[in-house]
C-alpha cells in the first residue's frame, strides 16, 4: 500500500511538472520566433551548460554573435526563455518591471523567505509605495551625514591591521575578504541602523556567522540534484521548505539572525521615538524612516510592521554581501596592477585627511574610474529573469532576423514567457565596449567620450552599466553604497600596499554565497589572502 502511494506520488509529481513546462510552451506560442542555441538535451535543456560553464557571459557572446542580440534559449521539457542582449530591449524591459514583468511565484517565496515581504519581492503599487517610504533615507542629505561612519569602519579597521603588521616586521598576510566582509556589516549596521554589530572589535556575530556559513555549504559544480531541484521547484514551490538542504538551513538560520536584530532594533527604536518631543524633526537615521513610516497616518506613506522589518533584513543583507564583494575585486583589481595602484594613492595623497563628502564625489576622477570598472567588471547579481505577466512588444535597437527568416525591429512577448537580461554580459560585451571589454581599465572612464564606445552609451543604467538595474528597481541604495566604496577605498589604498603571493599568476575561482564571491583557489571559504604593508 505504502509502495503504491509513494509510485502515485511520484507519478503526480512528474505529470504536474511536465503539465506545467507544456503549459509554459502553450502560453508563449505567439511570441516572436527566435534563433537560438540547440539545446543539450529535451529535459534540461542548457541548463548543465549554464552550470559547469566558467564564465556565462562568455559563452552569451559566442551565441549573440551567431544567432543576433535577442534569441531563444531552451530551458526544462523544450520550453524555452528569451535573452536580451539588445540595449533598447533591455531598457524595454527595465522599464517595465514590477508590472508586466515580475518574479515567477517560486522566485517571490524564496526572496520572501531570506528577505521577508519586502522591496526586493513587491510589485506594482505596493512596489512604489514602499519604494517611497524608504527614499527619504537614501537623500545626499542624509548619506552625506553618514560619510563620518565610513570613516570611522575604516579606522577601526587600521587599529588592527597595523597590530597585525607591527608583529610580522612591517608586512603580513591577511584575508582582506574576511576583513571587508567586517567593514561591511558594521558600517550598515552604525549608519542605517545605529546598531554596532562591533565585529572590527572582536565582538561575536550571529549574523556575521550565518553569512559566511554560506560560502561553506556548496563549494562543489552543481550536480544532477541541484538540476533536478531547478526542475522541480517551479512547479513545487514548498520544495524550497524541505528538510536536509543545507543551503536552505543557511537561508533559515540567517533570516532568523536578521530578524532577531531587526526586532530588536525597531523596539529600541520606537521606544527613543515615544521618548522624543513632538517637536523634533526629520530622522535622524534609516531605521527612524521606515518607523515614521511605519502605521503612518493619511497624509503619510505607510508600511506595515512586517514591511518595517522585512526593509531591515534587505539592507542588512544587501548592505553586507554587495559592499564587501566589490571592495575585495577593487583590491583584487589594483593587486594586480601595480601602476593602477601607485597612481591612484599619488592621487588620493593629494588630499589632506579624510575627502569631504563633496571630493568623494568629483574629486578623485580615478578613485570614481576604478570604482566604476570593478562594478562594470564583477556584477554582484549576473542577471534579471522575469516572467511576462500580460503580452508585450519590445522595440529594438537594431532590426534582427527571426528563425522563419523575417526581419523586424520589434518582437512580440506573449504572458507567460520567461524573459531574461544577462547583467554580466551586457556589461561586460565586446560587441558593446570593444575587444579589451574583459581587461580591467579604469581609464576608460577619464574621458567619458572617448572611452565608451557608443554601442555602450545606448544602455541605460548609472554609468552605462546594470550593475544596480534599472528602471523602478534601480537600486534604492546607490548613492549610499558608491559613497561607501569610495571613502573605505580611498582609505585603504593610501594607507596600505596591497599584493597577491602569487602576482598576476594567482589563480582566483568564484564561491557561491548568498552572492557570488571571489576567491584564491585552494583556499577555504571564500578567503582572499594578500600581503599588506603600510604606506608613510
Amino acid at each position: 500500500m505504502m509502495a503504491w502511494t509513494a509510485n502515485n506520488l511520484v507519478f503526480g509529481v512528474g505529470l504536474a511538472t511536465l503539465l506545467y513546462y507544456i503549459q509554459r510552451t502553450i502560453f508563449r506560442r505567439q511570441t516572436t520566433k527566435l534563433p537560438g542555441p540547440p539545446a543539450q538535451s529535451w529535459l534540461f535543456g542548457l541548463s548543465q551548460l549554464f552550470f559547469e560553464a566558467d564564465d556565462i557571459a562568455v559563452l552569451q557572446e559566442e551565441w549573440v554573435r551567431k544567432y543576433g542580440p535577442v534569441l531563444d534559449l531552451p530551458g526544462f521539457f523544450g520550453a524555452r526563455r528569451v535573452l536580451l542582449c539588445d540595449p533598447k530591449a533591455a531598457a524595454h524591459f527595465y522599464a517595465r518591471e514590477t508590472t508586466t514583468y515580475r518574479m515567477e511565484a517560486f522566485t517571490k517565496r524564496f526572496v520572501e523567505l531570506l528577505f521577508g515581504k519586502g522591496l526586493l519581492s513587491a510589485d506594482g503599487h505596493n512596489h512604489k509605495r514602499q519604494r517611497k517610504a524608504l527614499t527619504p533615507g537614501f537623500s545626499n542629505q542624509a548619506i552625506r551625514a553618514l560619510t563620518g561612519v565610513f570613516y570611522d569602519s575604516f579606522y577601526k579597521l587600521k587599529t588592527n591591521w597595523d597590530t597585525i603588521i607591527e608583529g610580522a616586521a612591517g608586512e603580513a598576510l591577511i584575508d582582506v575578504q574576511g576583513w571587508m566582509n567586517k567593514v561591511a556589516l558594521d558600517t550598515i549596521g552604525v549608519a542605517g541602523f545605529s546598531h554596532d554589530f562591533g565585529t572590527l572589535q572582536g565582538q561575536h556575530s550571529v549574523v556575521a556567522e550565518t553569512f559566511d556559513s554560506f560560502t561553506r555549504v556548496q563549494n562543489k559544480p552543481p550536480s544532477y540534484r541541484s538540476l533536478i531541484m531547478s526542475l522541480f521547484v517551479p512547479v513545487l514551490p514548498f520544495l524550497l521548505k524541505l528538510p536536509g538542504n543545507p543551503r536552505l538551513r543557511s537561508v533559515k538560520k540567517l533570516h532568523k539572525a536578521t530578524g532577531e536584530v531587526a526586532d530588536d532594533l525597531l523596539k529600541r527604536m520606537r521606544d527613543e521615538k515615544a521618548a522624543k518631543s513632538s517637536k523634533e524633526k526629520g530622522p535622524r537615521s534609516l531605521i527612524e524612516t521606515l518607523i515614521l513610516a511605519e502605521g503612518a497616518n493619511s497624509s503619510q506613506i505607510s508600511l506595515t510592521q512586517e514591511e518595517v522589518s522585512a526593509q531591515m533584513k534587505t539592507l542588512i543583507l544587501a548592505g553586507y554581501e554587495t559592499t564587501s564583494v566589490i571592495l575585495t575585486w577593487a583590491l583584487i583589481s589594483l593587486a594586480m596592477n601595480k601602476d593602477i595602484q601607485d597612481a591612484l594613492r599619488a592621487e588620493i595623497s593629494e588630499i589632506n585627511g579624510d575627502p569631504t563628502y563633496e571630493q568623494l564625489l568629483t574629486g578623485l576622477p580615478l578613485l570614481d574610474a576604478v570604482m566604476k570598472e570593478t562594478l562594470r567588471l564583477n556584477p554582484p547579481v549576473g542577471r534579471t529573469q522575469r516572467l511576462a505577466f500580460e503580452d508585450d512588444i519590445i522595440p529594438l535597437s537594431q532590426p534582427i532576423k527571426t528563425a522563419d527568416g523575417q526581419m523586424t525591429d520589434s518582437i512580440f512577448v506573449a504572458a507567460g514567457t520567461l524573459v531574461q537580461v544577462p547583467i554580466r554580459y551586457m556589461n561586460r560585451s565586446t560587441i558593446l565596449w570593444g575587444e579589451d571589454a574583459r581587461e580591467f581599465k579604469p581609464s576608460r572612464w577619464l574621458s567619458a567620450e572617448a572611452g565608451i564606445p557608443d554601442k555602450a552609451k545606448e544602455v541605460h543604467g548609472f554609468a552605462h552599466i546594470l550593475t544596480f538595474s534599472d528602471g523602478p528597481r534601480t537600486c534604492l541604495g546607490r548613492q549610499f553604497a558608491t559613497v561607501e566604496f569610495k571613502a573605505v577605498f580611498s582609505r585603504l589604498i593610501r594607507n596600505y600596499e596591497f599584493s597577491l603571493p602569487d602576482g598576476k599568476d594567482t589563480k582566483l575561482e568564484n564561491v557561491l554565497g548568498v552572492l557570488p564571491r571571489p576567491r584564491v583557489a585552494g583556499q577555504e571559504g571564500s578567503r582572499v589572502p594578500m600581503l599588506i604593508k603600510r604606506v608613510e
